[in-house]
């Protein structure tokens, strides 16, 4: 059992996630009898000011967030010797994500979302708690247990496409045996004629474009692949197509590209949310235009919930755009599945 040197005392231990949700499941997956003094963190920034202060002999921390990110929390902890010991927790499964933070120091690696059993089997194995048992409700900061609708929502589909775009990634990595950046997802309500204003790709004025429509339980949307033209010509060399044996189209390298990232992020969503989903065939938006273009819809003046995932492979200058775009009519759904209605 954890004690500190002049006797037992609460262990300090800091839950640093951008998301209000994300915290709020993990503390709940905490060991029930472990007697510790729990504090959040939102990004990396506020993390280490937490562990400077002494609030985070244990440290649960996320690696895609806004300010200061996991990498370089693990980085600075390393540089100034920071007294803490890091456990990862992320929706980032690539293998090279793994290796990476483990050399950087982590003592370990969690999958999300949380697990209990993993967290305490953990636990148990570094000597920090013995026999715990079963998680128990705990007293979460209070933005995680009293959300505004709109900021339920919001969170709840932020760390759901979190998870996603984990899932995407990984099978991006594997295939092009590549490390895949990734973000924090934006999400944002809008109209749909002004969604081009809000996104990464707006900054290109040629860009090219697939789309895939997903319905199923309340639930309609489509998935919109977005990536500029250098890109697009660097990723055509990656995949490794071979020209001799026939001519490649523009359509199936996005199709290519779609099928992995969209299907594997759409079919996380829909495991996550308890989904049915079924999937249209990708069509072509367009070539070389640019993101308002592209994005003309008949439906335009409607309100939708889109969520932004950016991915990029820093070695080979490569980022591609993806957007789930959630109709009008699929928000009331969303927002029961968020809980904004209890």
């Amino acid at each position: 059992m954890y004690t500190k040197a002049s006797g037992p005392m609460p262990l300090p231990v800091l839950i640093c996630d951008d998301s209000a949700m994300a915290r709020k499941v993990m503390a709940r997956s905490l060991p029930g009898d472990w007697d510790i003094d729990v504090s959040f963190a939102c990004d990396g920034r506020e993390a280490i000011s937490a562990i400077e202060a002494g609030r985070a002999d244990l440290l649960f921390l996320d690696l895609n967030m806004p300010v200061m990110d996991g990498y370089e929390v693990l980085q600075t902890i390393r540089q100034r010797d920071l007294p803490t010991m890091a456990i990862v927790v992320s929706g980032d499964v690539q293998q090279a994500a793994y290796d990476q933070v483990m050399a950087l120091g982590a003592l370990d690696f969690i999958k999300k979302p949380a697990n209990g059993k993993k967290i305490a089997d953990i636990l148990q194995r570094y000597g920090i708690v013995e026999k715990p048992q079963p998680p128990s409700e705990r007293i979460v900061d209070s933005v995680a247990d009293t959300p505004t609708l709109a900021v339920a929502l919001q969170d709840l589909m932020q760390e759901v496409v979190n998870i996603a775009m984990g899932e995407a990634g990984a099978s991006l990595s594997k295939l092009l045996n590549t490390f895949v950046k990734l973000p924090v997802p934006k999400v944002m309500s809008c109209r749909y004629d002004e969604l081009h204003r809000y996104i990464a790709a707006a900054n290109y004025t040629t860009l090219s474009g697939v789309t895939e429509g997903f319905i199923g339980n309340n639930i309609t949307g489509e998935a919109i692949l977005l990536i500029d033209e250098q890109s697009f010509g660097r990723l055509f060399k990656l995949f490794d197509y071979d020209q001799r044996l026939r001519k490649v189209s523009d359509l199936e390298v996005l199709v290519d590209l779609s099928s992995v990232i969209t299907g594997a992020c759409l079919q996380s969503i829909g495991t996550q949310l308890d989904l049915q989903l079924s999937y249209s065939a990708p069509v072509m938006l367009g070539r070389q235009q640019n993101a308002s273009e592209l994005l003309n819809n008949a439906n335009k003046a409607q309100q939708v919930l889109a969520i932004e995932v950016n991915y990029a492979i820093p070695d080979q200058s490569i980022d591609c755009d993806l957007l789930i775009v959630f109709t009008e009519q699929s928000i009331a759904e969303l927002e029961d599945r968020a809980g904004c209605h209890q």
